[in-house]
């Protein structure tokens, strides 16, 4: 899937947002302090949300991402040893929650959460197909980028993507809204 076809599919407007906090870590956690009280208040959640965890032994974290909505957790991230410099990313693992996360928006979701839309989705891997599935489904869906992958994310939703503030609060109302939004019936 290169791009979205267009601003309008399933009869319903594009929903998608995307968050971009400053400080490492900061959307991971926004991003996963946001989706149990969207599930906590009734809304039926899919995709992925990353927890990182500092490791005594590097300046690098252990990168792991939770299934939405009830697991299982998957570690990303793989160790490449001491004055490693490549990418981090376990491929497998990250292969794993992306056909774990894409079954459970087949099964229906109200608001679809990824965590990054990175570097392998900027080549058109990872969540992109699983992004790209729920927007056709007419599923919302709120992605954490960073500023050098947004032109790319930008790209692949044809510019419809909408920029939250990085505020738990902002997030949590776009997110509602969207929800409330898709779950009704369009008018044909």
């Amino acid at each position: 899937m290169a791009s979205l076809p267009g601003s309008r599919l399933s009869g319903r407007p594009m929903k998608i947002a995307h968050v971009t906090a400053s400080g490492r870590g900061e959307t991971n956690r926004l991003l996963a302090r946001a989706a149990p009280i969207l599930s906590a208040e009734g809304f039926r959640l899919a995709g992925t949300v990353q927890t990182d965890t500092e490791t005594p032994r590097s300046l690098l974290c252990d990168m792991d991402v939770l299934v939405l909505p009830n697991g299982p957790t998957l570690r990303i991230s793989t160790s490449l040893g001491p004055g490693a410099s490549g990418c981090r990313l376990d491929p497998a693992g990250l292969e794993d929650s992306v056909a774990l996360t894409l079954a459970n928006v087949t099964r229906g979701a109200d608001l679809v959460i990824i965590n990054k839309f990175g570097k392998q989705e900027t080549a058109g891997r990872g969540f992109r197909d699983v992004i790209g599935a729920a927007i056709v489904a007419g599923i919302p869906v709120l992605v954490g980028v960073n500023e050098a992958n947004r032109p790319a994310l930008d790209s692949f939703c044809g510019g419809q993507a909408t920029p939250l503030a990085a505020e738990l609060e902002v997030i949590l109302d776009w997110a509602r809204q969207a929800a409330e939004e898709a779950r009704r019936p369009s008018a044909s």
